[in-house]
């Protein structure tokens, strides 16, 4: 197999406030989401709340959990209703599970769902890396 992994990108409207706006919440949600998906959380989420700078109604949560398999990410602006969500893995996953858990988790339906395959070209597998890079070398002779 060739490539890294899949990378779910999720926009999140009219999300709970009270989830939203809140530091336990999102912690929550950081820490037991990668089981849910069976990943392996590496260190306890990081959650902060920001201010929102020379624009206070953007204030909210910001979070990520590191994986063993990559990374989990998450911004909120309670004000706005607004999420977003970056679930990257060097492994398959379950996305609708995944999208189920946030949507029940949040307590909306209202979601923007992108999907990539990352690293199209990172060689998973020693021996296929090798014989790509022997091919391309024997082009050059």
């Amino acid at each position: 197999m060739i490539g890294f992994g899949p990378h779910l990108m999720v926009d999140g409207y009219k999300g709970s406030y009270s989830k939203l706006s809140s530091v336990e919440a999102v912690t929550n949600f950081l820490d037991t989401l990668p089981e849910k998906i069976g990943m392996t959380k590496i260190m306890p989420p990081y959650v902060f709340k920001y201010d929102g700078g020379d624009k206070p109604e953007d204030w909210g949560v910001s979070g990520f959990v590191i994986i063993a398999e990559s990374h989990i990410s998450i911004h909120t602006f309670p004000e706005k209703g607004y999420f977003s969500i970056d679930i990257f893995s060097c492994k398959d996953f379950n996305m609708d599970e995944a999208l189920e858990f946030i949507k029940n988790y949040f307590e909306t339906e209202d979601l923007e769902i992108r999907t990539t395959q990352r690293g199209t070209e990172f060689p998973r597998d020693i021996s296929i890396a090798t014989s790509i890079t022997d091919a391309q070398r024997n082009r050059l002779i």
